[in-house]
This record gives structure tokens, C-alpha cells and sequence, in this order.
């Protein structure tokens, strides 16, 4: 899959696309069925299959200061669209600037003579444009003027009729309920980053730890959770099994931000400095206070032997 940083410097064999557009944080089953219906029209028409995202999160550039709400960063939705099988991906900085365009200027300039696209698709509540001014319904009038199809996707639903969304993801993780968001996005909800180095207090109980401070990711539930810990080989990726702590360290009166402490079984190598991608499979308890470090240790044990358990029935 090809990356792209701007829609004016396409090189011509990536122009001519059906394109899905949208943020897709997340990449849940909604947002894939998006993703695959322009695929199918790709195929269908021999054009390349492209996607368009945009970086920062639009949310990032108006609410500046919201808590952190990511579900993905632009590496995690690279890697999940990759393996959807798109052609092209087209990851469009997101400023002030672009974020004023008409909905008029954002189909001449973008769609049209930027991407060139021949087919645009969509989920049925994307709005885009200058104040959100334009929706499906102005991009199937264009699309008609400027010679180019859309498809808007309806909402996409479970079996029980509620809709796939990021927000419901986002309310799963913040209850604590890893396997619930699971059935949202179609895999494990994962988080990523560079190893950093912490204070050794892991390794001086007997369980080092690598270390992630989390960014722009949502914050789950604050706990000790059954994790798959992801080492990246190249164009694959070595999966080991572990238990993280995910909070602040009351113990330790640590205060600041919240940090992930990942203790990965039956496995000693240097991580410091690589990337590390952490799938959170279930929660085994909230974060709590010790009395000292004996009592820290005796529940660490009795932590990792838990998540052994639940990792083995994974398969």
C-alpha cells in the first residue's frame, strides 16, 4: 500500500481512484464496511482503491483541549487498512487552512483536481467543508456535476440493531471492557508507541517492564489487563504474550499522566527505544494502593498467573 501526505502531488498512476473518505478512528466494522465498498467498486472498474483520512483528528485542531480520545494513531490505521487491501492511502494534514475550505473548494480542489477521483464513498453522517456545510447529499449533486459517482454507506449495525461507532468504543474501553469494544472494531483494541525508560521498579520486583506513556490514546479504564504485546520484524509481527498495569502507580505516589507498564511472559530481550504495539484483551482487576513491596509482587504473580490462563483460552 502506497502512503501519500497531500492530494496536489499525487503521481498520476495513483489518480483516477475510488476513494472512502472519512476519519476512521478506530477502523471499526463500520468504518470497514466503508473502506471494502470502495474496494468493491475498485475492483469492479479497475481503478486503484484508495482511502483518505486526515491527520490530526479534526477534533485535535477545534478542542485543543479535550481529554486525549485517540483510538488510533495514523501507524495503527495504516497498518489495519493495509490489511483490508487497499491500493492507496492518503493521509491529508488537517489545519486551519484546509479545514476552511468550502464544501464547493473541497470538491474542485480536492476530489476532483487533486484526486481525480471517478467514485467517492462515504458513511452515511459524513459532513466535510467550512462548518460542516456539506453532507452525502452534496456530494451526489457534485458528484453528478463533476463527473464522478458517490455511494453513501447506511449505518452499519449488530445483531442487536445498535450502530457501530467510535464512540461506542470509547465508552466500552472507559468501562473497563476490552472485549466489548472487541466486537466493535473486529480485533483487540490496541495501543502503540516507544518503549521509554522508567525508574526499574519492575525489574527490582522481579517483573520488568516496558514502558509507554500514551499520548493522544484514550485512556482506558485504569487496571491490570491480559495484554498480546506486538514487536514489529520488518514487514511482520512477533506477538508475546503478558500482562500490563495501566494508571498513575499509587504505591509510588507518582501523580502525572497515566503510563503503561507492560510485563511480557517468557521474555528478556532490550526493548528500550523500539516500538511496541499492546492489545488489551481483558481487564483482571482496577489499580489499586499497596501497603509495601511484598504485597506488590504477591498480587503481580497472581496477576500474571490469571492472564495466563485467559491468554491460553485465546487461542
Amino acid at each position: 500500500m502506497r502512503i501519500f501526505r497531500h492530494y496536489t502531488d499525487l503521481p498520476e498512476d495513483a489518480r483516477g481512484s475510488v476513494v472512502a473518505i472519512g476519519n476512521f478512528d478506530g477502523i471499526h466494522k463500520g468504518h470497514q464496511v466503508v473502506i471494502n465498498e470502495a474496494g468493491s467498486i475498485a475492483r469492479a472498474t479497475g481503478k486503484p482503491w484508495a482511502v483518505m483520512s486526515f491527520e490530526p483528528h479534526p477534533d485535535a485542531l477545534f478542542k485543543p483541549d479535550c481529554e486525549p480520545f485517540r483510538l488510533s494513531t495514523m501507524r495503527t490505521k495504516a497498518h489495519m487498512i493495509e490489511q483490508l487491501g487497499a491500493d492507496e492511502l492518503l493521509v491529508q494534514h488537517f489545519d486551519f487552512a484546509f479545514a476552511g475550505l468550502t464544501a464547493q473548494a473541497f470538491v474542485e480542489e480536492v476530489l476532483v483536481k487533486g484526486l481525480g477521483a471517478t467514485h467517492v464513498v462515504a458513511g452515511y453522517d459524513f459532513q466535510f467543508g467550512q462548518k460542516r456545510q456539506g453532507d452525502c447529499e452534496t456530494l451526489l449533486r457534485l458528484g453528478r456535476d463533476k463527473g464522478f459517482g458517490f455511494t453513501a454507506v447506511p449505518k452499519v449495525v449488530d445483531e442487536q440493531g445498535v450502530v457501530y461507532s467510535s464512540t461506542r468504543v470509547r465508552d466500552d474501553l472507559l468501562a473497563g471492557d476490552p472485549r466489548a469494544a472487541a466486537q466493535v472494531l473486529g480485533r483487540a483494541f490496541e495501543v502503540e508507541g516507544r518503549v521509554e525508560h522508567g525508574d526499574q521498579r519492575g525489574r527490582q520486583l522481579g517483573f520488568p517492564t516496558a514502558n509507554l506513556h500514551l499520548g493522544d490514546f484514550l485512556r482506558p479504564a485504569l487496571g491490570v489487563y491480559a495484554i498480546r504485546a506486538g514487536l514489529d520484524e520488518g514487514s511482520q509481527t512477533h506477538w508475546v504474550d503478558g500482562v500490563c498495569n495501566i494508571g498513575k502507580r499509587p504505591t509510588f505516589d507518582k501523580g502525572g499522566d497515566v503510563v503503561l507498564e507492560a510485563h511480557l511472559f517468557d521474555f528478556d530481550a532490550d526493548l528500550y527505544g523500539k516500538h511496541l504495539r499492546v492489545k488489551l484483551i481483558e481487564r483482571l482487576r482496577a489499580e489499586q494502593k499497596f501497603d509495601g513491596l511484598d504485597a506488590i509482587k504477591t498480587q503481580i504473580a497472581i496477576d500474571c498467573e490469571k492472564a495466563k490462563e485467559i491468554l491460553a483460552k485465546e487461542g
